[in-house]
């Protein structure tokens, strides 16, 4: 997506910006590329710097509920420095790295429902123009394919996705909050947990995988989650039988709620709007929700494909996230 806008805080006259990023999905860790199209206005500009922002839509808990908000989880100055005269065109080009922790937006070309946008911020004379948002696609990386493959092999559905704000205890998560992919049980397991959270926390060497089985409680019994985390290689892919192997955890993260119950689980989340302030509270929610209202055939991830489609409410709602996020961030 190209965007266009009139930098305001110059008013009338002042240079436009386009932001183009590279066609096709980058992955966690990977490089973002593109470039910044700079046109002049009716009058000559210094632009003093070009940063980008990446930012989310993140869900939190907190004691009044649930709201939703926008993160800046890294930024990057890609150029500046420079004379814009009246009228002329400059193009920036930029490649930056993605950190590890990028959430996944979409699994063989299906989205996900998660929201996650590049946004240029322009210096010019001593004022600063956020501009729009580009929305940014992430595919996985070849371990987290693999793993969401055995998952579909092994009979488990996909039910959702989402970011939650917060950290898991015990790991080595980075950034303020998390990706969920919620999935249904595979029907051996379907009377011992009603689902199955998976996330995956990655670095340059080797990935967190964070399993939570969540048994939600019945009439004289209470609910519980067990979370358990496992460690993989990103060179591991080629050389796991991924089925085997992830059929295991399952049973390892189910076998530990059985066994503790409702003490049972590796660290424990922390959620809220504390410790960050970029993360902005909503009050409320419209719709469906972006990032939870993904609707998915009852095949779910079988046979390692995400079944049925995206809700339209979801790829509708992106557009619309983009437009009028102004404001809803307050992490300067």
């Amino acid at each position: 997506m190209v965007f266009k806008r009139l930098l305001g805080s110059l008013g009338v006259g002042g240079p436009t910006v386009d932001t183009v990023l590279a066609p096709g999905a980058s992955v966690p860790g990977g490089s973002l590329s593109g470039r910044v199209h700079l046109k002049g206005g009716g009058g000559d500009f210094t632009v003093e710097q070009i940063t980008l922002e990446l930012v989310a839509r993140v869900e939190a808990e907190h004691e009044q509920g649930e709201s939703e908000g926008v993160v800046v989880f890294d930024r990057f100055v890609v150029g500046g420095g420079f004379r814009l005269t009246e009228g002329a065109e400059h193009s920036v080009p930029f490649s930056v790295a993605l950190p590890w922790e990028t959430p996944v937006t979409e699994l063989y070309g299906q989205r996900l429902g998660i929201v996650l946008g590049v946004r240029t911020e322009l210096s010019v004379a001593g004022a600063k123009d956020r501009g729009d948002l580009d929305q940014l696609a992430v595919g996985p990386l070849p371990a987290q394919e693999a793993i969401l493959e055995a998952f579909g092999q092994l009979g488990f559905g996909f039910r959702s996705a989402d970011l939650e704000y917060g950290r898991i205890g015990g790991t080595g998560q980075s950034l303020p909050f998390h990706q969920e992919i919620e999935l249904t049980p595979a029907p051996r397991y379907a009377h011992e947990v009603d689902e199955i959270e998976v996330t995956f926390l990655a670095t340059p060497g080797a990935m967190e995988v964070v399993l939570e089985a969540d048994k939600r409680g019945g009439l004289f019994s209470s609910g519980h989650d067990a979370v358990t985390r496992f460690t993989v290689g990103h060179d591991d892919v080629h050389h796991q039988d991924w089925n085997t192997l992830v059929d295991g955890w399952v049973r390892q993260v189910i076998e530990h709620r059985s066994a503790y119950g409702s003490h049972a689980g590796y660290g424990q989340r922390r959620s809220g709007f504390h410790d960050h302030g970029g993360f902005h509270e909503d009050g409320h929610r419209s719709g469906p929700g972006v990032g939870t209202a993904v609707a998915v055939g009852a095949a779910g991830l079988a046979v390692g494909v995400v079944g049925g489609m995206v809700a339209a409410e979801v790829v509708d709602e992106v557009g619309d996230f983009f437009e009028g996020d102004e404001g809803d961030d307050a992490s300067e």
